[in-house]
């Protein structure tokens, strides 16, 4: 499934040790009890625009997309997307095949870090919570 899309705990943990870069993947089933097509079409994308944005960083999203045989069928959108929260890479067909391609601009990420220093800010608001826990 797409954990570091539905998982920022586990994202924002990723970046907590400066990572530049999340690696999504998705083959959500999309079909049984447990389907996740409607659920992939409405939140795949706005998902992972969110923990770039949260993070920080860029999101490369691998997908697996389509039908795989009469008994299952995937939902996914391969995305690549900045720390502004910008998609700058996918795929025209979200069900189709291919590779998209994007160029990574570290210097923008390095940016944005400077200018919402979004790690620290963290890092202070555990501080403050464990001293009001302790009181």
């Amino acid at each position: 499934g797409g954990a570091a899309a539905s998982t920022p705990a586990l994202s924002q943990h990723a970046v907590t040790a400066s990572a530049a870069l999340l690696a999504a993947k998705s083959a959500c089933n999309a079909t049984g009890i447990f389907a996740c097509l409607p659920a992939g079409k409405a939140h795949w994308e706005v998902l992972l625009r969110a923990r770039a944005i949260e993070c920080q960083c860029f999101v490369i999203a691998a997908a697996q997309a389509g039908e795989h045989n009469e008994k299952r069928e995937s939902y996914g959108h391969a995305l690549i997307i900045d720390p502004w929260g910008e998609v700058i890479g996918r795929l025209d067909d979200p069900q189709g095949t291919g590779i998209a391609v994007a160029d990574l601009d570290f210097d923008m990420m390095a940016a944005v870090r400077t200018k919402m220093p979004i790690k620290e800010h963290r890092a202070r608001g555990r501080v403050q919570l464990a001293g009001q826990i302790m009181c």
